[in-house]
């Protein structure tokens, strides 16, 4: 059961919302609300539309019908895009000899239209150090991007979205090209971020169970969208089938749900 607080406090609304990629209607009568603080996992079969959803909701494919509120406002009107931070799928595929530092990269996050010939002062820096301190980071300052590994990258990118103070954070398949151990310590950092600096996050995966242990609401995509709040008497069977058929069947594996973790 959702609180009237929790209401009072939705930052992403979806309503009816259609949205179609050439001919194909990838996404079907979607309807979702977020609320301040949610840690939610984006699930659903290759081709289902997840990353569609998530640039719908960013303004960057526009949707046939339905409407998208950020921070209760129709996002066709929106402005605030400073409290929003997005890390596609590709980011950390670049020139592995591009000439810059991890803390050169962090820092262009600072950089914003409005202060766009500005250098940055030591508020700004301080800024990136905090951001890169909770990632875990600070000692890979002076290291170039390119030699870092999938995990320390990845880091590097979120420390990135973090110095603009964010409200929302969406990452879409952070984890691919991971190993199985560096993807359990990424996701233990996002859930460090989402519990210490109240940080509201989605985030595309497909491992399940990090999902249904860690997060706190799914919403599952195949064109058609279902959502719900994990809660303990949630069986995840029962909510998958919904959406990948009678024939589906969730086993976890083995996985840390919880504590802190300070480095990938």
């Amino acid at each position: 059961m959702i609180s009237d607080k929790c209401t009072a406090d939705t930052i992403l609304k979806v309503n009816d919302l259609d949205v179609y990629r050439g001919n194909s209607k990838v996404i079907q009568e979607a309807n979702f609300s977020i609320h301040r603080g949610d840690y939610v996992g984006i699930i659903g079969p290759n081709g289902g539309g997840k990353t569609t959803l998530l640039l719908s909701i960013l303004g960057e494919i526009e949707h046939e019908k339905g409407s998208i509120e950020l921070f209760g406002q129709n996002t066709g009107n929106f402005t605030q895009w400073d409290k929003v931070a997005y890390i596609p799928q590709n980011a950390i595929e670049f020139d592995d000899y591009f000439p810059l530092s991890v803390k050169e990269l962090v820092s262009l996050g600072r950089v914003r239209r409005s202060n766009l010939f500005r250098r940055l002062n030591s508020k700004d820096f301080d800024k990136v150090n905090e951001a890169m301190d909770f990632m875990g980071i600070s000692d890979l300052a002076h290291r170039r991007i390119g030699q870092l590994s999938g995990g320390q990258k990845q880091r590097a990118f979120v420390a990135k979205a973090l110095v603009r103070d964010p409200e929302i954070l969406f990452l879409d398949e952070p984890i691919s090209g991971m190993d199985f151990e560096t993807q359990e310590k990424f996701y233990m950092t996002l859930s460090n971020l989402n519990r210490h600096k109240k940080l509201t996050i989605l985030v595309v995966s497909h491992d399940l169970t990090v999902v249904f242990c860690r997060m706190s609401r799914v919403i599952c995509v195949n064109r058609k969208v279902h959502d719900s709040e994990i809660r303990p008497d949630l069986d995840p069977n029962d909510f998958l089938q919904k959406a990948y058929g009678d024939h589906f069947h969730f086993v976890f594996h083995s996985h840390s749900c919880h504590g802190d973790f300070n480095g990938v």
